[in-house]
């Protein structure tokens, strides 16, 4: 890699919350100083070893808050990580020098190479020096900045593992480019996405669908893609219904398992296949986006009915076992050992288990009757 010769003055223009900055970047690629934005969530200053997911924004003068303030909400309800994101200022006519392509060849013309070299190896590497950023990087782009988010994906370093192409406008090679790389890929998972509508012209349009025809045919594990048609949309309404879709596409495994991912993936496995499988998605969680997740309570309930229900309730114990592990104060592992051994008749062992969950219960008389159910049910068939 290139040596990493950035001089960043922080010009501290900072939200009233304190997590968004300004800084100008002198870059030896470019020749020029170029304005970025950088916001941190709430909880960066406050841990100070977990990593990020990192985003970076073009067009960042209208995308950047439209994208920030959605990764917020997203994050806040669960439904994906907080992120570290960056937006690069490219007003007027210099997105169209930063991202132009030669017609004849669709590839990058010598300025927008420039602009690529940029962003590989002065902005990535001094976010991967200065933060704490976690394998997982997305790259977002609107028109003709959505055509050259392609370029990475293109790139043989693979940078990024999401790709958002808001109303792209597409070089004429894109799609069979793009598709090429698509079929060859293996390990790592990628997530691509992008959205049309009737607000576009038929040339933009056409393009898209180009790209929607090369794609959509592909059946590989770890590509993964989604195409939107937003009908009814206008080209300024399309981007805040498209930047929130993608967001939802790309972060769903962050999210609790949802009816569709249960339906799925999950409703047809053995009870140690439905363990394995809620454990796996917690360390894919973990690898990805660096969020260190407890298994959420409401997951550990979309795997019961398969635990309890298929080869008589063996599996309870294992159950049990992990939630003890993950929340050694809550009485919900006691409870799926004690009924494991209840529904093999070892009630002695039950009862045991049952108790221990009830000394767990404090200041909820409510909850502590209701388990204490456990305890009479058991206690009666061992004096039987």
């Amino acid at each position: 890699m290139k040596k990493l010769a950035l001089l960043f003055c922080v010009l501290f223009t900072v939200s009233s919350i304190a997590q968004t900055y300004t800084h100008s970047i002198n870059s030896i690629e470019l020749g020029q100083d170029r304005t970025i934005k950088i916001y941190l969530p709430k909880s960066y200053d406050q841990d100070s070893i977990r990593q990020y997911p990192l985003t970076i924004v073009f067009d960042a003068d209208y995308l950047f808050d439209l994208y920030v303030g959605n990764s917020v909400l997203f994050a806040q309800k669960q439904k994906a990580p907080e992120q570290i994101i960056v937006g690069i200022s490219q007003p007027g006519d210099m997105r169209y020098e930063d991202c132009s392509y030669d017609k004849g060849s669709s590839r990058p013309t010598k300025r927008a190479t420039e602009f690529f070299d940029f962003v590989k190896y002065e902005l990535l590497d001094y976010m991967e020096v200065n933060y704490r950023i976690s394998p997982f990087k997305t790259i977002v782009g609107n028109t003709i900045t959505a055509n050259f988010t392609n370029y990475f994906f293109l790139d043989k370093d693979h940078l990024f593992s999401a790709y958002i192409n808001v109303n792209p406008y597409y070089a004429p090679e894109m799609p069979a480019a793009v598709s090429g790389i698509a079929q060859t890929i293996k390990n790592n998972s990628f997530y691509y996405y992008m959205n049309t509508g009737d607000y576009l012209s038929q040339r933009r349009r056409d393009g898209i669908a180009r790209m929607d025809a090369a794609l959509s045919p592909i059946e590989l594990e770890k590509f993964n893609f989604k195409f939107d048609n937003l009908s009814g949309a206008t080209s300024v309404s399309s981007i805040g219904q498209a930047i929130p879709s993608a967001i939802a596409f790309i972060f769903e495994i962050y999210s609790s398992i949802s009816k569709k991912e249960f339906n799925t993936k999950v409703k047809d496995l053995s009870p140690p296949d439905a363990i394995a499988y809620l454990e796996n998605k917690y360390v894919e969680i973990e690898y990805q986006f660096g969020s260190n997740l407890k298994i959420r309570e409401r997951d550990i309930y979309a795997i019961e009915s398969i635990v309890i229900d298929k080869e008589n309730g063996e599996y309870l114990r294992d159950l049990g076992e992990m939630i003890y592990k993950l929340y050694p104060e809550s009485p919900l592992g006691d409870y799926y050992v004690g009924l494991g051994f209840e529904m093999n008749g070892k009630f002695k062992r039950a009862l045991e288990a049952y108790k221990e969950g009830y000394m767990k219960i404090t200041g909820d008389p409510e909850k502590a009757d209701v388990f204490y159910k456990n305890v009479e049910r058991v206690a009666s068939k061992v004096k039987g």
